[in-house]
């Protein structure tokens, strides 16, 4: 493993087995043969669990990370992964992607922009969206008629877990607002509601 891509997991997994803890969480709740993180950066973490990760993002060093097959491949194994699964990287625009339609089972979108709508062509009907609050990409999806919400993800002392739960109480703005497509491009923020759970799960029904 070179020392670069040992470097960067170790500055991504600052918070030891985080995203690990997540993506079992989901896994066990979100089975998937093919999955997409969309602005992945260096988070390999999907890897752990699925079998068939593609990863996409602009980033250079996310470029030089997965250029490491070696070394992601030893991260991966590290973490009970399938050494012998597909990791893909594709180094580009995650708005520009020329993938299949409807060719993923999930679509992973975490701290990365609004993912929704340029990718959600490419998640099949069925399929699920997992995505977080940050940059407004979970309103974004709620306004989506191809997503329908399913679950949250909530997070407690470093342990996650997937609920179908009382979710008409989610997504509740804590201030009276108008929510639009238009307002939350141009914000580019999220929506303050009165619960925050770390992720949402959409099915795309459409």
């Amino acid at each position: 493993m070179k020392e670069k891509t040992k470097a960067l997991w170790e500055k991504q997994d600052q918070h030891k087995g985080d995203r690990w803890r997540l993506f079992q969480a989901v896994s066990a709740a979100v089975p998937a043969r093919r999955v997409l993180y969309a602005g992945s950066y260096v988070d390999v973490a999907p890897s752990f669990v699925y079998d068939d990760v593609t990863y996409a993002d602009m980033d250079k060093r996310a470029a030089a990370f997965f250029a490491d097959t070696g070394g992601t491949r030893q991260i991966i194994c590290d973490h009970g992964g399938n050494v012998n699964g597909r990791v893909a990287f594709v180094h580009g625009d995650y708005a520009a992607l020329d993938l299949p339609p409807e060719s993923f089972d999930l679509l992973i979108s975490l701290y990365a922009g609004l993912i929704s709508e340029p990718c959600g062509r490419l998640l099949r009907i069925g399929g699920h969206f997992l995505v977080n609050s940050s940059h407004g990409d979970a309103a974004l999806a709620a306004l989506d008629p191809r997503f329908r919400l399913v679950a949250v993800v909530t997070s407690a002392s470093g342990c996650y877990e997937v609920t179908d739960q009382h979710l008409d109480s989610y997504m509740v703005p804590r201030k009276p607002q108008t929510i639009t497509r238009d307002s939350l491009m141009k914000s580019g923020r999220g929506v303050a509601y009165t619960k925050s759970p770390f992720a949402y799960l959409f099915e795309r029904v459409l």
